[in-house]
Order: structure tokens, then sequence, then C-alpha cells
């Protein structure tokens, strides 16, 4: 009978850890940020298979683009995001910072998750611009915000891209929200201190560098997070590609935390 009860007891407490995971993991998202250098890597070949391998090689949910052609005369005339989206087996939406080439240059947003709805933000320099996405874990009611953006290189086109982007919290300052892309500024900056009045950095680990590709000594891409309460990182990770860019990709897990009602 005590064999017996214990059994049943294991087997309960598997279930219940199995139900535990799952729901655990119902509530995970992966995040890539990656500026693809329009899909020329090191050795000057554009290769976006290439590219999508290494997107494909960490399994992310969502994925933020720099550096994307859309069908200029250097990428062949290439829809370079939904290319990458057919490679990866993902919903691709794009957002063009500018003109170019007879084609677009922008940021690109691949995902596994529903996409609701999207809009592109203006920003100053280049131009530059942010891709706002809502998105919603499958299955699920919860809904978050995310925003894929490339600042300017130039510190005072950077600084003021922050009150624009923030622009998007007006009304709804607590919505839970993912901003992930190349900043072109290293930590401590004042791009990075502006940015952090209301956003946490997910990828904050020392040595985090992700740029130049082949020998990285600074951070200057990015995964961050708003508000605390409705997120918990759980793991982040520079990729080992030296290759394929002249970035390296960045990689952050979040656990999504529902609010109670």
């Amino acid at each position: 009978m005590k064999k017996r009860n214990a059994i049943i007891l294991t087997s309960i407490c598997m279930l219940i850890c199995i139900n535990f995971t799952e729901a655990a993991d119902k509530n995970s998202v992966r995040i890539l940020s990656y500026n693809i250098h329009h899909g020329a890597g090191m050795d000057r070949k554009i290769d976006l298979a290439r590219i999508a391998k290494v997107i494909q090689s960490v399994s992310p949910d969502l994925v933020s683009l720099q550096e994307v052609d859309n069908q200029t005369q250097r990428s062949q005339k290439v829809d370079q995001a939904k290319e990458l989206a057919r490679l990866t087996g993902m919903n691709f939406v794009y957002g063009s910072s500018l003109d170019y080439q007879g084609g677009q240059y922008g940021n690109a947003i691949i995902s596994k998750l529903p996409i609701k709805d999207s809009k592109v933000i203006p920003l100053p320099g280049e131009p530059r611009s942010a891709l706002c996405v809502t998105v919603s874990l499958e299955d699920s009611q919860n809904e978050f915000l995310f925003i894929a953006t490339h600042l300017d290189t130039k510190s005072k086109p950077r600084e003021r891209s922050v009150p624009l982007i923030e622009v998007i919290f007006k009304d709804t300052p607590n919505i839970p929200a993912i901003l992930a892309g190349d900043l072109n500024a290293i930590p401590g900056s004042t791009t990075m201190k502006e940015l952090e009045k209301n956003w946490v950095n997910s990828t904050s680990e020392e040595n985090f560098f992700t740029y130049p590709v082949r020998k990285p000594n600074q951070q200057i891409d990015y995964i961050l997070h708003r508000p605390t309460t409705s997120w918990k990182v759980t793991k982040t990770q520079v990729l080992e590609e030296k290759v394929a860019s002249d970035h390296r990709p960045i990689l952050a897990e979040l656990t999504f935390i529902p609010n109670e009602k």
C-alpha cells in the first residue's frame, strides 16, 4: 500500500511539474535583435540563407532586424524581410526608414507570435525609424508592444529619438513592451541614461559586446523591457557569430507576468 501511494504521489507531482512548465513556457518569449547589414557578411557575400540559419539556431519568438533592404539594387531587388520570413517560417512586418537605390531601407520584425497591428515612427538622423507592433502570446489574451529600431550614429539625433519613442506610451505608460535594436549607444551614454528612465536593460551583463563582429569590444545592440512588474529576465546571450553580418546578434528570454485581476 505504501509503495502504491508513493507511486500515486510521484505521478501527481510529475503532473504538477509538467503543468507548471507548460504554464511557464506559455509566457516565455525569446527575443533576438540582429543588425543584418542588408545580409552582407564579412566575406562581402549577401547570403540571407546564412542569416536565417543564425536566427533559427536559437529558435526565437520575435526578431528585431535592422538594416533590412526592400528591393534595392545592391540586394538584387529582393524583399529581404519577406524572404527571411519564408526561410524561417515566421510572420513578418517591414518598416521603411528611407528610400534607397530604387527600393527601401529600414527595420523588420519576424515573429512566431500573432501580430495584431503595426506602425512606423519616423526618427531623426539619416533618417531612422522605429517599427512598433502589437503582439499577443499564443492562445492568450495577453498583449504587449514590440518595437524594433535602429538609432542614428550621431549623439544628438539619438537623444532626440528617445522622447519620440516615449510618445507611444503617453496614454498607456504601463503597457507591457519590449524594445530591441541597434541603438548605436554604449552603456552609460546619454542616450542609454535617458532610455533607462523608463526602460530596463534586459541585456546588461558585463562585457555583452556586440560590435565590431570579429573582435567585439562594445555593446551597441540591446533588448529593453518595461514595466519591471510585467517581465522577468531568464536568459541573455550574445551569439558567437563572426561572419554573417558586421554585428553579433543578441538574445534575451523573458517571462511575461500577467497582471492579476
